[in-house]
C-alpha cells in the first residue's frame, strides 16, 4: 500500500442522537485510504450510527468545533457517495423480493433502490459492470438464479458484487458473515481477503474479533458511542483488553495473522 494516507471521514467532537438517544458521544475519528480498519464493538456500542454518518441517514449534532466531513466535504451528494463509498449492511438481505433475479439485485446500485428491480431497464455497459463484479466477488454463476433460491452466504457475496459495481474507493461492511454457517463464513472472509488487495481501503465492522482477518491493519475498539482505543491491531488485541472490553476472562492467541480468542 501507499505510504500516503489521505483522509476520507473525519469526525471531530461530535455527538450522534438517535431520536432520544445519545448514540455517539464526543467522537474524534480520521479514517484514511490505503488502510484497512476493523471497528470492534458490541451490540449497542453505536457501530451503526457510526456507518449511518457515512451513508449520510444520521448527522451529528451542530455544536461548537464539531465536524464531520466526508472526502474533505461537510455536506456530500449522496449519488456521489455510491460511487465512493460501497457498504454492506445485514439488513439489506431482506429489502429484496425471493423472486428478483440475482443479476437485477445487482444492477439495481445503479439506480439507488432496492426491492423494484423488475420495473428497471438496465444499460449493457452497466450489465458488463455488473457482471464484472459478480466475477470477481464469486458469483458470476448465480446470476440467472432467484434471490430467495440462494443460501446465506450466497445473498451476502451477491451484495458485496453489488456494492463494488462502481469500483468504490472505501467499501464498508457491517457484521458480514452474520446468520452464516461456518463453511459460508469461511468462504466470505477468504473472498475478503482477496478483495484487500484491490480496494483502496476495507473498513470492517464487527463485534467478533475472530472476524479480523490478516489484512487489517488498524483496529477501533468502541464501546458505549466512545472509542476506547484506536491503533495497530496487535497492539491493541490483547488477552488483558478483550478481557476488560468484554468484562469476561478472554485468552487471545494469533495464528497466521488471525486473531483466536476464547473464554479461559
Amino acid at each position: 500500500m501507499s505510504a500516503m494516507k489521505k483522509p476520507f471521514f473525519e469526525i471531530r467532537n461530535a455527538n450522534v442522537w438517535r431520536g432520544d438517544v445519545l448514540a455517539l458521544r464526543n467522537l474524534s475519528l480520521v479514517l484514511t485510504e490505503n488502510e484497512n480498519v476493523a471497528i470492534l464493538g458490541a451490540n449497542g456500542a453505536g457501530k451503526s450510527s457510526l456507518l449511518k454518518l457515512m451513508t449520510g441517514e444520521l448527522r451529528v449534532e451542530v455544536i461548537s468545533n464539531s465536524l464531520c466531513e466526508l472526502f474533505g466535504e461537510e455536506l456530500w451528494c449522496l449519488e456521489e457517495l455510491r460511487h465512493r463509498i460501497g457498504i454492506v449492511m445485514p439488513e439489506e438481505v431482506s429489502r429484496f423480493d425471493d423472486d428478483e433475479i440475482a443479476s437485477d439485485v445487482v444492477l439495481s446500485v445503479f439506480r439507488g433502490a432496492y426491492g423494484r428491480t423488475r420495473e428497471m431497464r438496465f444499460r449493457a455497459i452497466e450489465k458488463q459492470l455488473a457482471l464484472e463484479a459478480m466475477t470477481t466477488t464469486g458469483v458470476a454463476e448465480l446470476k440467472q438464479r432467484f434471490f430467495g433460491q440462494l443460501s446465506s452466504g450466497e445473498k451476502r457475496r451477491l451484495l458485496i458484487a453489488r456494492a463494488m459495481v462502481h469500483a468504490p474507493e472505501i467499501l464498508v461492511l457491517d457484521e458480514p458473515s452474520t446468520a452464516l454457517d461456518f463453511a459460508a463464513r469461511l468462504a466470505m472472509l477468504g473472498q475478503l481477503r482477496n478483495m484487500a488487495d484491490t480496494t483502496k481501503s476495507i473498513v470492517l465492522v464487527t463485534h467478533d474479533p475472530s472476524e479480523i482477518f490478516p489484512e487489517i491493519d488498524r483496529l477501533i475498539l468502541l464501546k458505549a458511542g466512545r472509542i476506547i482505543a484506536d491503533g495497530p491491531k496487535r497492539k491493541i488485541l490483547t488477552s488483558a483488553a478483550l478481557s476488560e472490553f468484554y468484562g469476561i476472562p478472554i485468552k487471545l492467541h494469533w495464528n497466521h495473522g488471525w486473531p483466536l480468542a476464547s473464554p479461559t
